[in-house]
């Protein structure tokens, strides 16, 4: 037995043109129409807890309706609870109607116009990075924070110094600090101090250690990577600064502790500037120069296989990087020599064989007035012998053929006009055949 009344149901299908339904079909229907009823009652009460509150409203209806994916009503829209009138048709036959709100036209007709209501659109923006806040438009900048340091705060805060400040009824956005435990700013200075320690090799190896293997160290990421961003900037012509940076972004990159991922873009620029920077170091030791320059080398190929994953284009602008000051005349032997091995490290023999071979029989000609200046022949000779060994991890695991073997005058021929006299004068005095053939393969 139904709730609902079955009559209903057999007045809805005469009036569609139905007629003559069968009593159980209009059982049936009126079963579910109570069950449809009750399930959309059931979806708008949800709307209503949702929205914390006690009264139904034709907006829950709506709401309900279309998560059944059924057509909603229309012309019932109200966030206020509908007035219902009751009028009487004759005895027991109540009419329930909706009570309609007076309106004043003369009141509607001289009320102002509302305001135009503003786009809606939406934007993203990095509120803070690692505990730091990028300076970005979106941010409040420097100059906010402190006016907001110099206005008054609590319930008894003048106005008046709030207008004077210029932050007098202006929403200020709060401003993302990032807070540094005493103890992690001790050790701060102490691991900085330690690898700048020129009088103790032992202080140095132990922050070293301690900068490689602790891993509670997130939040001095940041300022690790802005000191040695400072001191490669400000020390050019110390090399034992520059060497004791490397060392310590060393450190960090070898952490396995230390999500380094978001900073290697900070990180790259200054290795890149040890490796192939016009002068490092001033008048100090050549060889400590070069050892320099090596170490940077090494440090950007462990770079770019750690984080090459997570950054597709990190080879390519290194490779990029190097390959434009190689090919620079203009710049000294010290920094071709660290585009070369940079290039090495980075890219193997690929790069070597794309972009390195076919720009050395141009660059012999540079390298020989090198070698005949007494002042340029130490580095020339550096760059000849990164060169060579260049040119030599081209031949890969093979074994080479020297003896009873010569270079012939045909092949001497085509390896100087693919990489010039110079390097074609190299490879045949040391008898090396079958480098020459892969170099002519290549």
């Amino acid at each position: 037995m139904s709730v609902w009344n079955p009559d209903n149901i057999r007045d809805v299908a005469e009036s569609v043109g139905i007629l003559n339904l069968n009593h159980d079909v209009t059982e049936n229907l009126a079963r579910d129409v109570e069950y449809r009823v009750a399930q959309v009652l059931e979806e708008a009460l949800k709307s209503m807890r949702h929205g914390k509150r006690t009264v139904l409203t034709t907006q829950d209806i709506a709401l309900a309706l279309r998560n059944l994916d059924v057509e909603p009503l229309y012309g019932y829209d109200s966030t206020r609870p509908l007035r219902f009138g009751e009028a009487s048709l004759g005895p027991g036959q109540p009419l329930f109607y909706v009570e309609d709100e007076e309106v004043d036209f003369e009141k509607l007709i001289n009320a102002p116009l509302p305001k135009v209501p503003r786009e809606v659109s939406f934007t993203a923006h990095w509120l803070a990075v690692e505990g730091v806040q990028p300076s970005i438009p979106q941010n409040p900048t420097a100059a906010d924070s402190r006016n907001l340091e110099l206005v008054s705060k609590g319930p008894n805060a003048n106005s008046t110094l709030a207008a004077m400040s210029g932050s007098g009824d202006v929403a200020v956005k709060p401003l993302v600090k990032h807070v540094l435990s005493r103890e992690l700013q001790l050790y701060f200075e102490k691991v900085c101090s330690a690898f700048l320690d020129e009088t103790s090799e032992d202080y140095r190896t132990s922050g070293y250690s301690s900068l490689r293997e602790d891993p509670g160290l997130h939040q001095l990421v940041p300022y690790f990577v802005q000191f040695i961003a400072e001191k490669v900037t400000h020390s050019l012509k110390n090399v034992f600064v520059l060497t004791q940076v490397m060392h310590m972004a060393e450190a960090l990159v070898q952490n396995k502790s230390l999500y380094v991922d978001p900073y290697v873009a900070s990180l790259v620029p200054s290795i890149l500037t040890c490796l192939i920077g016009r002068q490092l170091g001033g008048n100090s030791d050549f060889e400590e120069q070069f050892a320099l320059r090596d170490m940077a080398s090494s440090l950007l190929s462990l770079i770019a296989q750690k984080y090459s994953h997570s950054s597709h284009m990190l080879k390519p602008r290194l490779v990029r990087s190097c390959l434009k000051s190689f090919l620079d005349p203009s710049k000294p032997f010290g920094a071709h020599y660290g585009a070369v091995i940079g290039l090495q490290s980075i890219g193997g023999a690929d790069v070597v064989r794309i972009l390195v071979l076919p720009n050395l029989s141009e660059y012999s000609k540079l390298l020989s007035d090198g070698l005949d200046d007494s002042s340029r022949r130490p580095a020339a000779e550096r760059v000849m012998n990164a060169l060579l060994a260049m040119l030599a991890s081209l031949r890969g695991n093979k074994n080479t053929l020297t003896n009873g073997h010569h270079v012939t005058e045909d092949v001497r021929s085509q390896l100087i006009e693919k990489v010039g006299e110079l390097f074609a004068a190299k490879i045949v005095e040391a008898g090396e055949v079958q480098l020459a053939h892969v170099i002519l393969e290549s």
